[in-house]
């Protein structure tokens, strides 16, 4: 049963992968950079379908060929792309917005801001917005993960929830789980059998 639980889960995520075209099809948005605040508000609770991103939302990756992305802003896609301050780590990325890209001996640049820094989106963007990331030319596009092209409200709230709780809290509640639904009912369905035998013993014995 573990087995199959364990197969159909990876099962899934890698064929969400191939479908994509991503190695990372969905991801929990962790920085409120992308929030477009309304009212003053930017929570993600008062307004969570804006065409905005909030701390909390998991966002669901395609990765595309990267002639084929949008930079005419403010309409332009948002991308996910690595993060060049921490080059050895590929788990550490950002989520922005394009607002201009240009193509340098043949390699494509993406120059990219969060729709809630600088200026308010829909403005037009000051070259002096841009991200600055020590990349004068911008993003290059093998660094590009995907563009977004779904976003669900609060959901990836868990996924940050557990990835707060660290690997090892994770992994102990999984054998918690696996011992209260499988181990205790099996130790359980062999007292029952030997107490019906001493049961009937004692009928037996019964004049």
């Amino acid at each position: 049963m573990l087995g199959l639980i364990a197969l159909a889960i990876f099962g899934f995520w890698y064929g969400v992968q191939i479908a994509l075209n991503t190695q990372y099809p969905a991801l929990a948005v962790v920085s409120g950079s992308m929030c477009i605040p309304q009212d003053g508000s930017c929570d993600g609770w008062t307004h969570p379908f804006a065409r905005t991103l909030h701390v909390g939302d998991l966002i669901i990756l395609q990765g595309v060929n990267p002639a084929d992305l949008n930079a005419n802003y403010p309409y332009s896609d948002i991308i996910v792309y690595h993060d060049p301050r921490y080059p050895t780590d590929p788990n550490q990325m950002i989520v922005h917005r394009i607002v201009a890209k240009q193509e340098i001996n043949g390699t494509l640049y993406f120059q990219t801001k969060g729709d809630g820094n600088g200026v308010e989106w829909p403005n037009p963007v000051d070259p002096s917005y841009y991200d600055s990331w020590n990349l004068p030319n911008g993003v290059p596009q093998d660094q590009i993960y995907g563009k977004v092209v779904m976003h669900i409200p609060w959901i990836g709230h868990v996924i940050l929830f557990l990835k707060s709780m660290g690997l090892p809290v994770i992994i102990a509640l999984i054998i918690l789980l696996v011992i209260v639904e499988f181990i205790v009912p099996l130790f359980r369905g062999k007292k029952a059998p030997a107490a019906e035998s001493e049961q009937q013993k004692e009928t037996q014995q019964q004049p």
